[in-house]
């Protein structure tokens, strides 16, 4: 046999355990998920309670310390919910307790600014306590509202250090004079010794703020224009209720009742920032320490 034929035979050979290759590397791999139900029926169960991927995956590190069985990246549950590869690999519906609630990934669009009105004689943020940024000292609380169909409305209450959440009902409107006394009947509900100051979105709903202030002894902190990094916590957290709150619903239809359940499943999610952690733990831990904190 000539050399040009073995080499062309050789080349047949290499092309064939390409092809081969490249067939293996498109099949995809069984999703864990798939090949260990313990672990799914755990993942499950907190997506179920509108936990996020990666808040399980750091319970389970937490929880599960060394157990590789009961370990899995956040990334490995979002392709689990979403790749149409691993369709069999988890309940696909549990996508609607995700805070997008979206059946498929899409890219966030951008956030349109929106008009603000301006409220007199507020202090600004850049005059609060040190100790408000460095979140040591618990009692520092960031608001805001949470719009639904106009004109309804929530109010957010969050505290820096803990993270602990409280949502307000707002039955009568989002005005100035209809919010104020709702909020501060709830900032009155908190210890004096936990209730040191208020950042607010500088909305209008903010222009009795000096009377919140009497009333709590609160001072209340607009923060900046387009710099919503002041309250940070809060966004967040405003971003975490719309999985319960729909945009276009009308949040006048929610008792407090109602809110107070929600509050109550937000304190018991683990937070990263927490080392998985909840709000509520880091409560119970702050209570230990002295510093109550009782909404």
């Amino acid at each position: 046999m000539s050399r040009e034929s073995n080499g062309s035979r050789e080349h047949y050979r290499v092309t064939v355990a390409d092809q081969e290759a490249r067939q293996r590397a498109r099949r995809p791999r069984p999703a864990k998920l798939a090949l260990l139900p313990s672990l799914r029926a755990v993942v499950e169960e907190k997506l179920a309670l509108s936990w996020s991927p990666e808040q399980i995956s750091g319970w389970l590190r937490r929880c599960f310390p060394g157990e590789a069985a009961m370990q899995i990246s956040h990334e490995a549950i979002c392709l689990s919910l979403y790749d149409p590869r691993l369709r069999q690999a988890i309940n696909r519906k549990l996508t609607q307790r995700l805070r997008t609630g979206r059946p498929i990934r899409q890219p966030r669009a951008a956030r349109r600014p929106l008009g603000r009105g301006i409220i007199r004689d507020m202090v600004s943020t850049s005059r609060r306590p040190a100790e408000v940024e460095d979140r040591t000292v618990p009692g520092h609380w960031e608001g805001d509202l949470v719009m639904g169909s106009r004109p309804s409305a929530i109010a957010t209450l969050v505290e820096r250090t803990s993270r602990f959440t409280a949502v307000i009902a707002l039955p009568d409107g989002i005005k100035a004079e209809q919010v104020t006394p709702h909020l501060t009947r709830h900032l009155l509900g908190i210890p004096a010794q936990v209730r040191r100051t208020l950042t607010w979105d500088r909305g209008r709903e903010m222009a009795e703020h000096r009377t919140i202030t009497a009333t709590t002894g609160m001072p209340v902190y607009p923060r900046k224009p387009r710099s919503p990094w002041q309250s940070g916590t809060n966004e967040n957290t405003n971003r975490l209720l719309r999985q319960y709150l729909p945009k276009n619903a009308d949040l006048r239809k929610y008792s407090q009742e109602d809110l107070d359940f929600v509050g109550a499943e937000l304190n018991s999610r683990p937070r990263k920032i927490h080392g998985y952690r909840t709000p509520s733990e880091v409560c119970s831990e702050l209570r230990k320490s002295g510093d109550a904190l009782i909404v």
